[in-house]
């Protein structure tokens, strides 16, 4: 697991609530989404889009999400979120998500999300603004050179 967890630079540890439950006893399918959006904002935070969207109006909005379950999540456990952007195109990129159980030591699901960048006041897609796209290359070049020292 912590091998795995280097390649994504955002990372957040989540304890399991007795509440993320439901009557099936695992962890219900709508609380991975839930986890994917903090690992989504922690991202947005450490590239600061949320600044750059309150300066300029622009800023991500979710076109796509999906998730692959791998084990289930029960209470008690606590888990680690990673989040990372695999591809960047012209006007949108993909996060891709990692859920680990820390219970089982083991993988528990994949997600990823198509983010579009959009112009909130003009209501249209607009191109990742360059400051955005270059702290994204910044980050991701980040866990690149750690795996290589």
């Amino acid at each position: 697991m912590k091998e795995q967890i280097k390649a994504y630079p955002v990372i957040n540890e989540i304890p399991i609530a007795w509440g993320d439950m439901d009557a099936f006893q695992h962890v219900n399918n709508v609380v991975y989404f839930r986890h994917f959006e903090s690992a989504r904002i922690s991202y947005f935070e450490r590239i600061k889009f949320i600044e750059v969207m309150k300066k300029t109006g622009i800023g991500p909005i979710l076109a796509s999400t999906q998730c692959r379950y791998k084990i289930p999540l029960t209470y008690p456990d606590k888990i680690t979120v990673g989040a990372k952007v695999d591809t960047i195109e012209k006007d949108r990129f993909i996060m891709k998500y990692a859920v680990f159980s820390h219970k089982h030591n083991n993988l528990a699901a994949l997600g990823e999300g198509v983010l579009v960048t959009f112009d909130y006041q003009n209501n249209k897609k607009v191109m990742i603004p360059d400051e955005i796209r270059k702290r994204i290359i910044e980050v991701e070049s980040s866990v690149n050179q750690a795996d290589h020292e």
